[in-house]
């Protein structure tokens, strides 16, 4: 198991070479190391400062505030840096925890830990003086993006509810200690880390809620029973101080936000951002992570079991960016695949730092570049076949599109810069039990699943979509909650990666239809799906 932290040569230069200069300090290093570090600080010198600096702002322990008691722990250990101005606490760190991460999940879905940039001006942030809300949030359905707190050790924890509105821990989303890794790879919590105070000490919060307010384990800090929580798990101490209180069931730490926080793109705005390396993986059906270790620095296995076939990824972190994976699945066979650094934008070679983070709304999750395209051409009759590599273990149907252009994008006809027409499509190879098929058009941001177009009841004798269908099968509901085709509408930069999967299902699904969301869909077909395909695409929105 993963014992110890990411090595810190490694992880340095790894992390400059995708332009988010993010370290682990902590080790030593040979004079070879030093003279790395030396060349990377004379690249990355802003963020590097900020990161590996060993003095905070303000060293005058009565200015000192009161929060940063809870971080001095990890603060010791080199795990996290800590900053602070007049309104904020600032937390910088790798995302990485100490301790084992991922064994003990059995709903996986493909994800490992990879460092994260959460420094400079990534960096976590805290309200120092929390103001309490006039109408205070619950996060019941709310806030299922991003985190909603932050663990004493420099880990983001996520609301209970994973972006299905399910509980992660009940559905065997999390691992030992409480965590899984995101779409982007991000390793983050879903309820209180209450193994912490381990470390810290019984007596101090183990987290801070994003509004500012900080969150204790099961017990005062006295070590007296709680008592008297309110909806969002807090309460008032003798003094008249609110804090939250981690429990173990739901809503596990604070069910809402008692203090002052922006609720922008489902999330709490702004908080860092994580950069994916690779595309996000689909659900693994049956899989069980057994083992997680760092075989060697910079180098990692983790090892899964699908109804008793052993399979596993491995992976590489090298110093130029790169991260070199290895997938073994449970059948015996192997692929191998190197990612580089994703860029922002579109065509070209160049490697772009992330953007800093956008005072109008979440920062846009990093996509996959697509293919060259000519703008000047883009032909609307040009079937689009799927090339894309098989998303699980089930038998593959080939989607296509006529929609497409032969670059992979799709014609504005059907977006909003056009009619918002719904697309054709087609697709082949159903299993012959198929009973009758389920269709879903989605997108991934930053954890969480959009949904613009949903139909299911599909007939098992039809294998076509036509442009603008309404009359076959049944329309599930869209993000909006309507009946109806959602047309893309992409408020962020750059190119956006889509997708069309059709589901070929044993039996008719158990849906209403004022429940028909994709996320409900999925749940319903869950145990029916027999095959499956997807149809990646891309749309970029002109200005």
């Amino acid at each position: 198991m993963l014992r110890g932290l990411i090595s810190t040569v490694t992880l340095v230069a790894w992390f400059c070479a995708v332009s988010i200069g993010t370290a682990h300090p902590g080790h030593s290093h040979d004079e070879n190391d030093e003279q790395m570090l030396d060349e990377i600080a004379a690249r990355k010198l802003p963020v590097l400062l900020a990161q590996l600096s060993t003095e905070n702002r303000g060293h005058d322990d009565d200015k000192r505030p009161e929060i940063a008691k809870a971080f001095d722990a990890f603060l010791k250990t080199k795990a996290i840096r800590t900053r602070w101005d007049e309104n904020f606490f600032y937390v910088e760190s790798n995302g990485i925890p100490s301790h084992p991460m991922m064994v003990g999940i059995t709903a996986w879905q493909q994800q490992v830990p990879l460092p994260q940039p959460y420094s400079g001006e990534n960096a976590w942030r805290i309200p120092l003086r929390p103001v309490p809300a006039k109408t205070p949030l619950s996060t019941k359905n709310r806030f299922l993006r991003g985190a909603i707190a932050l663990a004493a050790n420099g880990i983001p924890i996520f609301n209970p509810l994973n972006n299905r509105g399910e509980d992660s821990y009940a559905i065997g989303e999390l691992d030992e200690f409480g965590g899984h890794c995101g779409r982007a790879d991000d390793y983050h919590y879903h309820i209180a880390p209450v193994h912490l105070e381990k470390t810290i000490g019984k007596g101090l919060p183990i987290a801070y809620a994003l509004d500012g307010f900080p969150i204790y384990g099961y017990t005062e800090t006295d070590g007296s029973k709680v008592v008297g929580l309110d909806q969002f798990n807090g309460h008032q101490d003798s003094k008249g101080n609110y804090h939250y209180h981690a429990t173990k069931t739901y809503p596990y730490l604070n069910g809402g936000f008692h203090g002052e926080v922006t609720e922008r793109g489902g999330q709490v705005d702004p908080q860092p951002r994580a950069e994916p390396v690779r595309p996000d993986g689909r659900p693994l059906r049956d899989a069980k992570i057994t083992d997680f270790v760092e075989t060697q620095p910079g180098s990692y296995k983790l090892t899964y079991e699908v109804r008793g076939k052993q399979g596993s990824v491995s992976y590489v972190l090298a110093n130029d960016g790169t991260a070199n994976f290895t997938y073994v699945d449970p059948a015996g066979g192997s692929r191998s695949e190197t990612y580089t650094p994703q860029r922002r934008g579109r065509g070209g070679n160049d490697r772009r730092p992330p953007p800093p983070p956008r005072a109008d709304g979440p920062p846009p999750r990093g996509e996959q570049p697509g293919p060259p395209r000519d703008n000047g051409r883009g032909p609307k009759n040009t079937r689009q076949d799927n090339k894309a590599k098989p998303r699980s273990n089930l038998p593959q149907l080939a989607i296509s599109s006529a929609a497409l252009d032969e670059n992979g994008y799709i014609s504005a006809e059907f977006t909003c810069d056009g009619a918002s027409a719904s697309p054709p499509v087609e697709w082949t190879g159903a299993p012959p039990e198929t009973k009758c098929y389920a269709l879903s058009l989605w997108h991934t941001a930053p954890d969480i699943e959009k949904s613009y177009w949903v139909i299911y009841g599909i007939p098992s004798n039809v294998t076509i979509l036509a442009k603008n269908a309404k009359s076959t099968g049944t329309l599930g509901l869209n993000d909006k909650r309507r009946a109806a085709y959602d047309p893309m509408c992409s408020k962020g930069p750059g190119i956006k990666t889509y997708h069309i999967t059709v589901y070929a299902l044993s039996a008719e699904p158990k849906l209403s239809a004022n429940e028909a969301t994709r996320a409900n869909l999925l749940s319903a077909i869950k145990n029916i799906t027999i095959a499956e395909g997807t149809l990646d695409f891309q749309y970029e929105r002109k200005k």
